[in-house]
């Protein structure tokens, strides 16, 4: 009993070695955590890069420089970008083709660990909505580059593909 006493007392007592030893410890939980926690995405971006990984190998079908941004707030993730290579439609045909060079959603998003979730809610493409539109995400500093999960792809039979996009923070 005298022991659980003395243990207490060091504890409760400022000065004693306890004392210090679990205010150092509570300290060192309280840095750590604050490193540990994960940059928060919110903020205004500019597309600096976008292209397609077949079986890992880039290619940039919108062509070097293409245009956009991504805007995301507390609630929301509104994503708006086209490619380099666009012209004026004047045909119903030209003005069909330029929905291949856009890609435009916005939904609430929501984030586990590395990846970001968008349920859409309006899309350039009505298939999209009302789908979850999963990304793995990675920021470092003012670059936020997004991944899509490798799938099988369409346009190159028997290769995967992912989408990769990186942003520049604006704000």
């Amino acid at each position: 009993m005298n022991k659980l006493i003395g243990i207490v007392a060091g504890i409760m007592v400022p000065g004693g070695d306890m004392y210090r030893s679990i205010l150092a410890l509570m300290f060192g939980f309280v840095i750590s955590g604050h490193c540990l926690a994960q940059q928060s995405p919110v903020g205004t971006y500019k597309l600096v890069l976008h292209d397609y990984r077949f079986d890992g190998k880039p290619e940039e079908p919108w062509g070097k420089s293409p245009h956009g941004y991504l805007v995301i707030t507390p609630r929301v993730f509104v994503l708006f970008f086209t490619g380099d290579v666009r012209k004026p439609g004047a045909t119903a045909e030209a003005k069909a083709a330029l929905l291949d060079t856009l890609v435009a959603y916005s939904g609430p998003y929501r984030i586990e660990g590395n990846k970001i979730t968008v349920s859409v809610d309006t899309a350039w493409n009505e298939a999209w909505k009302g789908t979850q539109q999963a990304r793995a995400f990675e920021l470092k500093g003012k670059r936020l580059v997004l991944i899509t999960a490798p799938q099988a792809s369409q346009k190159q039979p028997g290769k995967m593909f992912s989408v990769r996009a990186e942003f520049e923070k604006l704000d």
